[in-house]
């Protein structure tokens, strides 16, 4: 299970579940993709059928009110392509790790 303390110097999301519970998520990377902007969150404590190295994809989008609304991303050619340009721009962070 995630140690929060190992999250004290990250900024914490707090998001609610469709039942209604308040979920802390870390943010891992935000991705501009296709016009839109998503996010990768994984939570500080893992979620049932998650593993310790799993993460969500959130699509951000700017509300008029100038909140932010992150909605779940659920189609599989979206969050791949999300991890993909991820991937990619850890490879140009690090490209002696070749």
């Amino acid at each position: 299970m995630a140690n929060e303390e190992v999250y004290e110097n990250e900024d914490i999301i707090t998001l609610k579940s469709a039942d209604g519970e308040n979920i802390d998520f870390v943010e891992i990377a935000g991705i501009a993709l296709k016009g839109s902007f998503y996010v990768i969150l994984q939570p500080v404590e893992l979620l049932e059928g998650m593993s310790d190295d799993e993460a969500l994809v959130f699509k951000l989008e700017r509300l008029e009110s100038g909140e932010d609304k992150y909605t779940i991303v659920l189609e599989d050619e979206i969050v791949d392509a999300v991890f993909e340009e991820y991937y990619k721009l850890l490879d140009n962070c690090n490209p002696d790790d070749e």
